[in-house]
């Protein structure tokens, strides 16, 4: 299985409102629930209206289209991490998973991961 690491620096954000979220930059993961907002961008990209932000953030993403009846890609990663001592933040989209570590962790993960067989690109 392919992985790409994503160059930029990203911020997992906890807002009060949409206001100055940009819906239009490369990467915007919103969601919102009966109890928060949340957002993941770019760190050049945190709105000014958060109630709380965490920056530091990188991320791979597995290449190419999942299908859902896929089952234990998610899994197998972070038990890699995990048993490592790496932690993650991930985000599933249409297409497929993104899996953020801390930046100071973020080597190592590609490392420990490229150990398991993963091509990281």
């Amino acid at each position: 299985m392919e992985l790409k690491a994503l160059p930029q620096a990203f911020a997992v954000c906890k807002l009060n409102d949409m206001t100055g979220v940009n819906l239009n930059s490369a990467f915007c993961f919103f969601a919102r629930t009966d109890e928060e907002l949340s957002l993941v961008c770019e760190e050049g990209c945190v709105p000014p209206n958060t109630a709380a932000c965490e920056t530091g953030w990188r991320a791979f993403r597995i290449q190419g289209v999942l299908d859902f009846s896929l089952i234990g890609i998610l899994s197998k990663i972070s038990t890699i991490l995990a048993e490592n001592g790496v932690g993650i933040f991930a985000v599933s989209t249409y297409n497929t998973d993104y899996i953020f570590t801390k930046a100071g962790q973020f080597d190592i993960a590609l490392k420990l991961l490229r150990r398991a067989g993963y091509s990281v690109v």
